[in-house]
């Protein structure tokens, strides 16, 4: 074994949405620490220490099952990839040399806050598959606590606080084994787990007790692997070949998903992530950079964050140096190319495809019972007036649905998105009735018991049903 990978090369079509995965959710828009949707961080393949994760139903391992077919003396190539925590805060000089921690300090382009950084970490190795059938190859890596200074300097050359960089020491464990399948071929069902082995515990009354910006630190953020053979191919896990399907179907994987990575077609990298994608992602090739939010929705954050206010740019500055590239991005992208990220839709290649859809095999996707039918065209100027109160309250089953009636949800008729189906008889509370330019109705509401409820109200970040999807409830 080495801790030496494939050459740079056979990551690199991968390593473009590894680093998405890597960096998902990193720093949400408007990109200040102060936002509320920035106060809780990290969501995806956080590895946190085994004393902690079991009271917080969260993991300290993940385990990736998938099968492969090597060549000859091939050799597998195994990159994990991981953010590590560091802990900022932010200091103010004094006039005795000393200096005390503040709150913010404020500068004429940013205002600097505390706040968790996140370096990237690699742990790599390659390991030839013959020695894997003999048994497993363990790699333990260690990424030790340490502390570092920042000066920062005023307008004048005169240093007026500093930055403090603390890092918590993380340990892990990255291991290996093949086991050859009974298949007519040369196959193997390859396990590679990821493990924090951290033995810390927090010193108040167990571990329990302990809060998840203490864990954070210690722990391996947004884990994932990329998997190299030299010679031969992984399978898909999800399109497997008839031989293959039964060994697929045995695989565990806990945590983390397998697909097939690299080029198109290709079948020699894997990359195992915590966000679930289909084999060969790619990219969005008209995205002009990473924003960090909810994979991008590009048009939308330009503009949004090119919009905001002197004052909260400076935030956003002083917050992180990826949030500050976005203001940057935004501020400066050119006309021609912001015009590039509108209406690009890519489905439409799909209709030069020989394979694709007819027109007629359409109709049996939809139910044209269940479709909500405006009763006014587009943009009828006569039915445009939203300022009427009547347009506040609809009636639903005889009963008048309004700002702060509760409903029972009853979606799947368009069946648009199987997270409603989780909702399915949720009672509800109706925060606002929409009319749109085509005539259509849309009830936001925020679902009774949903702990981010506030958050939701507060951000306008509401789920929206039409009339037929919701009946109001009895004495509501």
């Amino acid at each position: 074994m080495t801790t030496t990978a494939l050459p740079e090369s056979r990551f690199a079509v991968a390593r473009q949405v590894a680093d998405a995965v890597l960096f998902e959710g990193y720093v949400l828009y408007p990109y200040r620490a102060s936002a509320a949707k920035n106060r809780l961080r990290w969501q995806f393949g956080v590895l946190v220490p085994p004393a902690w994760g079991p009271a917080h139903g969260e993991h300290s391992f993940q385990r990736t099952e998938v099968v492969m077919e090597p060549r000859g003396a091939a050799t597998l190539a195994v990159e994990l990839r991981f953010l590590h925590a560091q802990r900022r805060t932010v200091e103010e000089a004094r006039t005795d040399g000393s200096f005390t921690a503040v709150p913010e300090l404020n500068l004429p382009d940013r205002v600097l806050v505390p706040w968790d950084e996140g370096t990237e970490e690699r742990v790599e190795m390659t390991v030839p598959v013959s020695e894997l059938e003999e048994g497993e190859v363990s790699l333990p890596f260690v990424r030790p606590a340490r502390e570092e200074t920042e000066p920062v300097l005023g307008a004048d050359g005169r240093e007026v606080g500093r930055l403090v960089r603390r890092t918590e020491r993380a340990d892990g464990v990255l291991r290996l084994r093949a086991e050859q399948l009974d298949v007519p071929y040369r196959a193997f069902k390859l396990t590679a787990v990821v493990e924090n082995t951290s033995d810390w515990t927090p010193d108040t009354e167990g571990a329990a007790r302990a809060d998840r910006d203490v864990v954070l630190p210690r722990s391996l953020v947004a884990a994932h692997l990329l998997l190299g053979l030299s010679a031969g191919s992984f399978l898909s896990m999800t399109d497997p070949p008839e031989w293959a399907k039964a060994s697929v179907a045995t695989c565990a994987n806990r945590h983390t998903w397998p697909v097939l990575a690299g080029e198109p077609g290709s079948g020699d990298v894997v990359l195992s992530s915590p966000i679930i994608l289909e084999d060969h992602p790619g990219i969005a090739p008209e995205s002009i950079g990473a924003m960090y939010d909810a994979t991008e929705i590009d048009e939308i954050l330009a503009l949004r964050t090119a919009a905001l206010t002197d004052q909260e740019k400076r935030e956003a500055r002083g917050t992180d140096a990826r949030a500050a590239a976005v203001i940057d991005l935004a501020e400066s992208m050119p006309p021609e190319v912001l015009e590039r990220l509108h209406g690009a839709v890519r489905a439409l290649r799909e209709i030069t495809d020989p394979g694709a859809p007819t027109p007629d095999s359409f109709g049996e996707l939809f139910d044209e019972d269940a479709v909500f039918k405006p009763d006014t065209p587009w943009w009828d100027p006569e039915h445009a007036d939203p300022a009427g109160p009547a347009r506040d309250r609809i009636l639903i089953d005889g009963t008048s649905v309004g700002p702060g009636s509760r409903v029972v949800l009853r979606p799947g008729l368009r069946r648009t998105d199987a997270q409603d189906l989780f909702l399915q008889g949720a009672a509800a509370q109706v925060e606002a009735v929409l009319h749109d330019v085509d005539g259509g109705v849309h009830l936001a509401v925020t679902v009774e018991g949903d702990p981010g409820a506030d958050i939701r109200r507060e951000q306008g970040r509401f789920l929206y049903f039409q009339p037929d999807e919701v009946a109001p409830l009895e004495g509501a």
